[in-house]
């Protein structure tokens, strides 16, 4: 079966693991432990993680004791942090949240730069709905998404897995192409709001040196 367009980052990972590098940055994104101390997420509370990469805040949330299962649809990626992070590996599973479920509901959930991979509609409502499924009636999640709260870009999905040349802090490299979809702020609280949930706060964060401007909403079920 053709692998959907969202998969590519599968690929780029097998390419820049090869290498016995990373593709992203190993520091993790200041919001995320800070909603878990705000929001008074206690360390046996369920915590979930979509789109873990290679483990940046995974490994920030584990090491500081927190109850996480930290989750991405791609096999390379779940490896890559079973391979360094040994201690948990339990704790890293492949999920693709646009098709499966979990049996069980979370006091946080998160996703850092996961929602602008998603360029169709459908795909797009189908991540919120299972945040809305599987975050407990008491709980929040966190969404954070590339972008500036106003400009509005998609890139053609028909061109993910293309082989492209990517500027990497070790140089130039031939990786696959991924898909892009950035949104207005207008737009992203739309679509949370459609998926039943409720936005706590909004704004704009940053991820250095990964992303510049993270948009991100905390929300709760309405």
């Amino acid at each position: 079966m053709k692998p959907k367009y969202y998969e590519a980052y599968e690929e780029r990972y097998k390419e820049i693991h090869k290498r016995g590098v990373s593709w992203s940055s190993n520091i993790a994104t200041p919001i995320v432990l800070d909603v878990i101390k705000r929001f008074s997420i206690k360390k046996e509370d369920s915590i979930l993680e979509i789109g873990c990469g290679e483990g940046r805040d995974a490994k920030a949330v584990l090491e500081a004791g927190y109850n996480l299962l930290a989750t991405d649809i791609s096999n390379e990626a779940i490896k890559y942090c079973r391979d360094i992070m040994p201690n948990y590996e339990s704790h890293f599973m492949c999920l693709d949240c646009l098709k499966d479920e979990l049996e069980k509901k979370f006091k946080f959930i998160y996703a850092v730069a996961v929602i602008h991979m998603l360029v169709l509609n459908e795909d797009r409502n189908r991540f919120y709905e299972f945040i809305h499924n599987h975050l407990d009636n008491n709980g929040v999640a966190l969404i954070c998404s590339m972008g500036d709260g106003e400009t509005e870009i998609k890139s053609d999905i028909n061109q993910a897995f293309d082989i492209q040349n990517r500027v990497h802090e070790t140089g130039d490299i031939m990786v696959a192409a991924t898909s892009c979809r950035m949104v207005s702020f207008p737009t992203f609280e739309n679509e949370i709001k459609l998926a039943g949930l409720e936005i706590i706060e909004k704004g704009i964060t940053e991820s250095l040196p990964d992303f510049n401007n993270l948009m991100y909403a905390i929300v709760k079920r309405k």
